[in-house]
């Protein structure tokens, strides 16, 4: 297969997934796609860490692995490889920009190859999954990472090649600032494993990952209730 057909391939996929005709679901996933509403699903992350951790040293080295997630992503995503590929996004390429579907107001003049929101999110999914070690946390997380992946399709900000690279870097990036969390966590704090009904095998409060799962739930719930009252 030549890169002409995967090309092809891609757009194809693309406008099968994009957009709909309800403006209903126009503004869910325009509630998603931000950033902004995820600030208190972090800040219950923040909380968790605190919260679950005894020293400063083991604070600050769960939030250094958190922040290394988004420096690596974000800096290799916008900084380096978008510039160097210059992919336009579908909804400003001139072959699809008046085929794609788009929402009034959501636009980027940034490329497209690959996908920050893709890399920056699933990083950061596959950190507190790794960290945490709750098979609820690891299905609540997933479902966020493909919802927020879906809706830079649904909104015609990226191809499925971004998003599908965008997922694969990100756990990758997750991967790795879990194995250097792990790799100075080692030199302050002597090796436990937790065998209890209350804890998840890493220390962490069962009832904590709830705090977690209900934050989420509540900001996908938020997110439906946003678009039906701007109907």
């Amino acid at each position: 297969m030549d890169l002409s057909a995967v090309l092809r391939w891609d757009k194809d996929l693309l406008l099968a997934l994009n957009g709909s005709d309800s403006v209903f679901m126009d503004g869910v996933m325009t509630t998603l796609t931000s950033g902004w509403l995820w600030i208190p699903l972090y800040l219950a992350f923040f909380y968790v860490i605190v919260k679950n951790n005894d020293t400063m040293a083991q604070i600050m080295l769960a939030l250094g692995g958190a922040v290394l997630c988004i420096l690596v992503a974000d800096g290799v995503t916008d900084g380096i490889v978008k510039p160097l590929v210059g992919r336009l996004r579908p909804c400003n390429d001139l072959s699809l920009k008046y085929i794609v579907d788009t929402v009034p107001g959501i636009f980027d003049k940034n490329f497209s190859f690959f996908s920050a929101h893709a890399a920056n999110i699933c990083a950061m999914a596959t950190f507190f999954s790794l960290l945490i070690r709750d098979w609820r946390l690891v299905v609540g997380l997933a479902l966020w990472a493909v919802a927020s992946c879906y809706t830079r399709l649904y909104l015609g900000m990226h191809y499925p090649s971004d998003i599908l690279v965008g997922i694969l870097f990100g756990g990758f990036v997750g991967y790795f600032s879990y194995r250097t969390y792990i790799y100075f966590y080692t030199m302050v704090t002597p090796h436990t494993t937790y065998v209890s009904t209350q804890y998840t095998s890493s220390g962490y409060n069962l009832t904590d990952v709830d705090i977690i799962l209900t934050v989420l739930s509540l900001l996908f719930l938020s997110s439906v209730f946003l678009s039906l009252i701007l109907l």
